[in-house]
């Protein structure tokens, strides 16, 4: 099993999801989280776009790893979006994203968030695997994708 499988809820994870902005992307993810956690829909908003503000979360071959800290946040939560169409993230190899890992920890995270980025780095780094995402059937099928996926 991997770190992700036990964080990521079904109902966090979309497939072809239809945005034209990182804002835009953002607000989604906020109102999911706020649904799914109950935290500030606000707070999670401002969280994300202030690390993003810090420099682009996007790795490249379409991929991002949007993240943030949120006080009163329990524990660690994610959430996966796969965009119908890439949008600009400024990656460094010039390239939209299409593929979405957002994960928020709680304000006095432990190291088990930096071990989580480290294992999304690695999962997002198999080729293999991106072209799996990519031709998932639906959310269901990324779900399933993602929690089997072994480091």
């Amino acid at each position: 099993m991997n770190l992700i499988s036990p964080l990521l809820k079904l109902d966090n994870v979309f497939a072809d999801f239809e945005t034209n902005s990182r804002k835009r992307l953002f607000e989604h993810a906020a109102q999911t989280f706020q649904a799914s956690m109950g935290v500030s829909a606000a707070e999670v908003f401002d969280s994300l776009l202030s690390r993003e503000k810090l420099g682009s979360t996007a790795l490249g071959y379409g991929i991002a790893i949007p993240h943030g800290r949120i006080k009163g946040l329990k524990e660690t939560s994610c959430a996966f979006i796969r965009l119908k169409h890439p949008i600009d993230f400024d990656a460094p190899d010039g390239m939209p994203v299409d593929l979405v890992f957002i994960l928020l920890a709680p304000a006095a995270a432990t190291d088990l968030h930096l071990q989580i980025l480290g294992e999304l780095a690695q999962m997002f780094s198999d080729k293999a695997m991106r072209d799996q995402m990519r031709a998932a059937p639906d959310a269901a099928a990324l779900h399933k994708l993602i929690c089997e996926w072994m480091p």
